[in-house]
């Protein structure tokens, strides 16, 4: 029913009325748009009121996983490390993909799918309420294998579930520019 009060709504606002080339004070048209507006409105709380009356309605926010990602560097200026720091602050407990390093500047941009250090693998992790998980990630391991990554001034990293919705991201400047964007 929402769907149709929000078609009609967009057809009415759109009709020729609103759209003439008259030039002049043309209050009357604000004020039907108002009404418009009210009526809808009104419409639109009397059908959920008549559906939560009848049981078939229940409003219940959605629950938003509150997961923070803090992301650190050692230096100021071309860190070695970065320390991931991934904290549930919610009330469910969070099952926690594989972060992604993205290394990037204007036009190139680079990415990386963080499982573990020292050959130790922690992703998928299951993060229970209130408990910190910190992983160090060494920037000289990426630039080992490729050394335009060091070009590069920006690290991010974007922190996502095991079913894809995305938790959280941070972003770092690794080096001085000239924009900071």
């Amino acid at each position: 029913m929402i769907q149709v009060l929000a078609i009609l709504f967009t057809i009415g606002s759109s009709s020729r009325l609103l759209a003439n080339n008259v030039v002049g004070p043309e209050g009357h048209k604000l004020v039907w748009l108002l009404i418009l507006i009210a009526v809808s409105g009104v419409t639109a709380v009397f059908f959920l009121l008549k559906r939560k009356s009848a049981g078939g309605f229940k409003f219940k926010f959605p629950v938003r996983k509150k997961v923070t990602v803090e992301l650190k560097k050692d230096r100021l200026y071309y860190p070695r490390y970065l320390e991931l720091i991934v904290t549930n602050q919610g009330k469910n407990d969070v099952d926690v993909g594989s972060p992604m390093l993205v290394l990037s500047s204007i036009w190139v941009t680079r990415k990386f799918k963080l499982k573990g250090t020292n050959k130790n693998w922690y992703y998928p992790l299951f993060l229970m309420k209130d408990q910190t998980h910190t992983l160090n990630i060494d920037l000289h391991r990426f630039y080992g294998f490729d050394r335009t990554l060091k070009r590069l001034p920006r690290a991010r990293v974007v922190v996502k579930d095991v079913k894809g919705r995305q938790l959280g991201s941070r972003k770092v400047l690794l080096r001085k520019t000239l924009f900071n964007f």
